[in-house]
């Protein structure tokens, strides 16, 4: 069971880059977003009260489902959807595999957790191995400044999403279950994503086509609301700290359909920019010494 909800995980969430990549066109991102999230926690609700759990949070959890609201289903993916009008949906994917290692960061900044070397070792290989993959993508356009600040956007939204993580970490501390969380979360960033799309004047239309409207139903159904369940599932059976490893597979999967669908260019320095970002989040959850360890110990 484990293993078909980490590859349930990993091709669904490894895939969601190129669906988001095929919503950019003439819908603004902050109204596609708002309708994947609204369709999503419509969706969560109904399925809370299938499963008749609590769907009222208490009143001292409110304060972080906005944040975790603003930052993990707002402006998380905003990011991402600008990110990927200038950079390959693979590219930003693998920008998004070193969130676990923020997470150790930030948690030992923000919420005192111990901060293991092994993550330090992890995050500067996992870095090594991004710019070995944009050095590819970025030649002989260093003069138009577009990807570089796609980069540097990308890697704004993993912040966001790291930060909405440790909200839900706290939460959950509190005994909140996910499932509630994550549907009023979705809520409040849906609905901030639709004051802010409604003052800046943009329609709500959707484009008409079965590209962007698969795209949406993707996003909503398989991405957010089957895709948040399967890793939650994991967390509840593995540990968030095993559940995190399926993120190492992503970059994996997101690359490899970027190369089918976008054309992707592989070159042998890239290959090793993969290994080197698959190598550091080995290194940062510190897999590599445990995969020894149980080898050794069946050798004896």
């Amino acid at each position: 069971m484990n293993l078909l909800l980490y590859a349930v995980t990993v091709l669904i969430w490894g895939t969601t880059w190129l669906a988001i990549k095929w919503q950019l066109g003439s819908v603004p991102p902050p109204v596609s977003i708002a309708w994947r999230f609204w369709i999503a926690a419509l969706l969560l609700f109904a399925l809370l009260r299938i499963m008749r759990r609590p769907i009222w949070p208490p009143r001292a959890a409110w304060r972080f489902l906005f944040a975790q609201g603003f930052t993990l289903f707002c402006l998380n993916f905003l990011c991402f959807y600008y990110a990927e009008q200038v950079v390959p949906s693979g590219l930003v994917a693998v920008v998004f595999s070193i969130a676990p290692l923020l997470n150790s960061i930030n948690g030992r900044l923000f919420m005192g957790r111990p901060l293991q070397p092994t993550a330090i070792a992890g995050a500067l290989l996992g870095l090594v191995g991004i710019l070995c993959l944009f050095v590819q993508q970025m030649a002989g356009h260093l003069g138009d400044r577009a990807e570089l600040i796609g980069l540097g956007i990308a890697f704004l939204g993993t912040l966001c999403f790291s930060t909405g993580s440790l909200l839900s970490s706290r939460m959950q501390s509190m005994g909140l279950h996910p499932f509630a969380t994550n549907s009023w979360a979705m809520l409040i960033g849906a609905s901030i994503l639709t004051l802010g799309s409604w003052l800046a004047g943009f329609s709500f239309a959707v484009e008409p086509s079965v590209r962007y409207l698969g795209a949406l139903a993707y996003l909503a159904v398989f991405g957010s609301v089957i895709g948040f369940t399967a890793y939650l599932m994991l967390v509840g059976r593995m540990g968030p700290e095993r559940a995190a490893y399926c993120t190492v597979l992503f970059p994996i999967v997101a690359l490899a359909a970027s190369t089918v669908f976008e054309g992707y260019q592989w070159s042998a320095l890239a290959v090793v920019g993969l290994l080197l970002v698959v190598a550091g989040n080995l290194v940062a959850f510190d897999l590599t010494r445990r995969i020894f360890v149980r080898r050794t110990e069946a050798g004896s």
